[in-house]
């Protein structure tokens, strides 16, 4: 017997079809073609762009007011929907959107926040994520998300490695920094920039709440933390007490 679509389904499908078409052309008239080529330059990327700078993304996702989300189901219809477009500007759009609707920052939409590192795969994608979505569910259900952050950092894609390093990165007094800094350690001698840059990162911005433990943790690892590490590690952090 063939299964029908339940009515909240269908109203969520259609309401999510609706938005993600006048979201893209919003986008689409936003743009400015002269800005494509720079923004292709700076992100190192042929994927297409529309032209939209930042603050006329973020005057579309306003004009979208009249249209609200008001269940998890329709705002991740939404964001899987833009981040499907094939315009760059349409993802930084779903990101945007998902940011906005905090309370739909659920456990159900890991495995949507999952694919978008994969896919997205690009420091401009992939860190808003890493911060703003995994890093604020992990903070809102630890027990749930520890366990899967545990295999992230040993995943082969370097980007779900780098997810897992910077998701910590609001956590201030809340971080646990039993696995960040056995995290940073398990990757210290990676080659590859952008974890580099990643640890140093978050050691930074630990060192924002614990200096001790970070200079502690910096002069137990030796040379064993490249250079790059070492250095946004140690940016801003105060003398050694």
């Amino acid at each position: 017997m063939r299964e029908t679509a339940s009515p909240q389904l269908n109203i969520d499908r259609a309401r999510a079809s609706t938005w993600v078409a006048r979201a893209h052309a919003g986008l689409a008239a936003a743009g400015v073609p002269a800005n494509v080529a720079p923004m292709q330059a700076y992100l190192k990327t042929t994927e297409p762009f529309f032209g939209v700078k930042a603050p006329a993304r973020k005057a579309v996702l306003r004009s979208m007011a009249d249209l609200p989300l008001k269940t998890y189901d329709q705002v991740h219809a939404v964001v899987a929907g833009l981040w499907a477009l094939p315009e760059r500007e349409a993802r930084y759009l779903a990101i945007d959107l998902a940011r906005k609707h905090r309370k739909a920052i659920v456990l159900d939409a890991l495995p949507l926040y999952e694919r978008m590192v994969r896919e997205g795969a690009w420091w401009d994608l992939v860190d808003p994520i890493a911060v703003h979505l995994v890093g604020a569910l992990w903070m809102a259900q630890p027990d749930a998300v520890t366990p899967v952050m545990d295999r992230w950092i040993e995943d082969s894609h370097l980007w779900i490695r780098r997810t897992a390093l910077l998701a910590q990165l609001r956590h201030k007094g809340g971080t646990d920094t039993g696995r960040l800094f056995a995290w940073c350690a398990a990757c210290a001698e990676e080659r590859d920039f952008f974890v580099r840059k990643a640890i140093g990162w978050a050691l930074r911005e630990h060192g924002r709440t614990d200096p001790d433990a970070v200079w502690a943790f910096l002069d137990a690892q030796g040379d064993r933390l490249s250079g790059l590490s070492r250095r946004e590690a140690a940016r801003n952090l105060p003398p050694r007490r």
